[in-house]
């Protein structure tokens, strides 16, 4: 299995598998592990049925009792449009079939809308677990707006049998303490009813762009994201793979120390991205890191190498979607259980 990940990233492989971090080391950090939920959350303020629900998702699937963690996401249909996002695959109108490759392709869970996920919970919340986003930034207003609005309500997700939910924040934004205020009283409630709450933790400013760099996936801006979210009691943090340092430096806005950028960071992707999970309670609250938009023939040695850097870095998993769905059925289950082999591979080591 090594060997084929090997290949797969040709000659990014050394600078890859063979990177050690000296910035934070590994011993350090709280790292994933089948006891995880024991480990972390059973002195938490988290009650048993949240303890239950965590160890649901951290236990199904093909990456199930490991620790990791592989969740297939589909909430673009809102979030763009449901003509972007499955007229290159056209079955995935059908909420049934998004569903199906999160089964077939061995997730620990599936997250998307209320609606599809509603509309089939019958027959699979009890198949797999069910991860409700419960906020979207719908992309038919004009002129395009950049917000998170709630969707429903979190009785309504509990009710259609999840074991999580789901929400973004864009951090950054006008519209952020709002948002902030939304998601944490929901996270709240979830946690009431027994469900553990994941968070989309994006920055979203146009000033992020300086000079023609975007440092939107900056790692101090992204890691403090994360501080941000793991504030509101987020039991597991989603974030983009950092693409670059130094966001405060370029907007000279807030607040940083030297030391983020000469001691605790360089520029490999896999000491940023533990930047990102330092920010995470020290690992204590999962990383999983975005798979990204498809971009055709790449899209599997991107995926694989967004999944050796997570999981190197320290992180829980990865949450992949439309490289796995804008493609046909079966080569999707393939992109799906090749990034799962990443985390099943115990040569693969945290740097």
């Amino acid at each position: 299995m090594a060997q084929n990940i090997a290949e797969l990233l040709g000659d990014k492989a050394e600078y890859l598998l063979n990177h050690s971090c000296t910035t934070i080391e590994k011993n350090t950090l709280h790292l994933p592990s089948p006891t995880h939920v024991d480990d972390v959350w059973i002195n938490s303020n988290r009650s048993p049925q949240v303890l239950r629900s965590l160890q649901q998702l951290l236990g199904s699937g093909r990456l199930g009792g490991t620790g990791y963690c592989s969740i297939f996401p589909v909430d673009q249909g809102i979030e763009h449009s449901g003509g972007s996002a499955f007229a290159p695959n056209p079955i995935y109108f059908d909420p049934e079939n998004i569903i199906r490759l999160a089964v077939e392709g061995g997730c620990n869970g599936v997250a998307s809308t209320y609606g599809v996920l509603g509309i089939m919970s019958r027959k699979y919340a009890h198949k797999i677990p069910f991860v409700v986003k419960i906020n979207h930034n719908e992309f038919l207003s004009m002129p395009n707006r950049f917000d998170q609005t709630m969707f429903g309500t979190i009785k309504s997700a509990w009710n259609m049998g999840a074991v999580a939910v789901g929400a973004t924040i864009y951090w950054g934004s006008a519209e952020s303490a709002r948002q902030l205020k939304e998601v944490a009283e929901a996270f709240e409630y979830a946690h009431e009813l027994g469900m553990a709450t994941i968070l989309w933790c994006y920055t979203r400013n146009n000033s992020f762009k300086v000079e023609g760099v975007d440092y939107h996936t900056a790692a101090d801006l992204t890691g403090q994201a994360n501080h941000l979210g793991v504030t509101l009691q987020a039991d597991i943090i989603k974030q983009k793979l950092p693409t670059n340092n130094g966001g405060y430096n370029a907007t000279k806005h807030g607040k940083t120390h030297k030391l983020v950028y000469d001691k605790l960071t360089t520029d490999h992707p896999i000491d940023l991205t533990r930047y990102q999970i330092l920010n995470c309670y020290n690992g204590r609250v999962g990383l999983i890191n975005s798979g990204g938009e498809s971009k055709g023939e790449s899209d599997l040695v991107e995926a694989v190498t967004t999944a050796v850097v997570n999981k190197r870095a320290g992180g829980m998993g990865l949450i992949l979607g439309r490289k796995a769905f804008q493609r046909p059925f079966e080569d999707g289950v393939k992109m799906l259980n090749a990034i799962q082999d990443v985390y099943l591979d115990n040569s693969i080591t945290i740097a």
